[in-house]
């Protein structure tokens, strides 16, 4: 369970810490598969109402990530990784950054509700009850399975998204979710890998942890596998044409080669290369959907 009492404070917190409080790296890969879903989504959305409709995913994204870190104080100080946040170093009270993370949950909701439309903003207060909920007060300390189910919370933005112009949830957005879904693990634990001597030093239950690098190596090659007909699936279900086709197996044979890599690797490199690669590979992916729906190519695949 979390220490909740007072961290002591050596001075007062600047902007920075703010932003650091937001996990703005998460936050920006899950702001940009948010308006993907959106992008593609059918009909149209006024584009002040579009851009306030991602504001509030990255505002809800960022709040998750305060309340994540406010709860996640203690362990944050026992890992090289996190030990300079914030709230580890002593630069913010712990009061402050889950005030900080409520209200902008709340105004991150409310405002897409009263801007955008209900639904989007349900299924964007559910991306941070579950976040908060689900992955980082259930799942993080309690099984080696956290970033699986917990992964949901990250694959629900194309969703939003997709809402925020329909105002309801289609196949396509689904397909999205599912695609960020089966990303999570194979990009989680490439990282937990080289750092597990931090997770196990905080009691966390990574996977390298629990059962070892050789198990979670094949987790990885399983889940990349996975993702070959997840990737290619918008393609087939008319979301995207043969541009995107095209471009997915070429990333997604790169993807598996990583994995293939890490498999085949003692060390720590392959690792720490399959993990800048599959945000790489993530973030691709989303690009080349809209690309491949943008006007031109759009009418010369149709």
């Amino acid at each position: 369970m979390t220490d909740l009492s007072t961290t002591s404070v050596v001075s007062l917190p600047a902007v920075g810490d703010y932003v650091a409080l937001l996990k703005p790296r998460v936050m920006s890969l899950v702001v940009f598969t948010g308006f993907v879903g959106l992008y593609l989504a059918p009909g149209h959305l006024h584009p002040v109402l579009a851009m306030i409709a991602v504001l509030c995913i990255a505002v809800g994204a960022g709040a998750a990530g305060a309340i994540n870190m406010w709860y996640d104080r203690d362990i944050d100080a026992l890992m090289r990784r996190t030990e300079t946040r914030p709230l580890p170093a002593g630069r913010m009270v712990p009061g402050d950054a889950l005030g900080f993370g409520c209200v902008l949950a709340a105004a991150s909701v409310l405002v897409m509700g009263l801007a955008v439309n209900w639904a989007a903003a349900a299924l964007l207060a559910l991306t941070i009850a579950f976040y908060v909920f689900v992955y980082t007060v259930w799942l993080k300390r309690r099984t080696p399975q956290n970033i699986v189910i917990g992964g949901a919370a990250g694959a629900f933005p194309p969703i939003v998204g997709w809402a925020a112009v329909t105002g309801d949830v289609g196949l396509p957005s689904l397909l999205l979710f599912a695609l960020v879904f089966f990303w999570t693990p194979p990009h989680f634990w490439a990282l937990s890998l080289y750092r597990c001597g931090d997770y196990a030093r905080a009691g966390v239950p990574m996977l390298p942890v629990v059962a070892g690098a050789r198990e979670t190596k094949k987790q990885m090659l399983i889940y990349t596998l996975l993702l070959w007909p997840l990737a290619l699936a918008p393609s087939l279900a008319g979301l995207a044409g043969p541009v995107y086709f095209g471009l997915a197996v070429a990333l997604n044979a790169l993807f598996t080669l990583a994995a293939i890599r890490v498999w085949l690797d003692a060390g720590e490199r392959a690792a720490r290369q399959m993990f800048a690669f599959s945000i790489l590979y993530l973030f691709l992916l989303f690009v080349f959907l809209v690309i491949d729906r943008a006007p031109g190519l759009a009418e010369a695949g149709g």
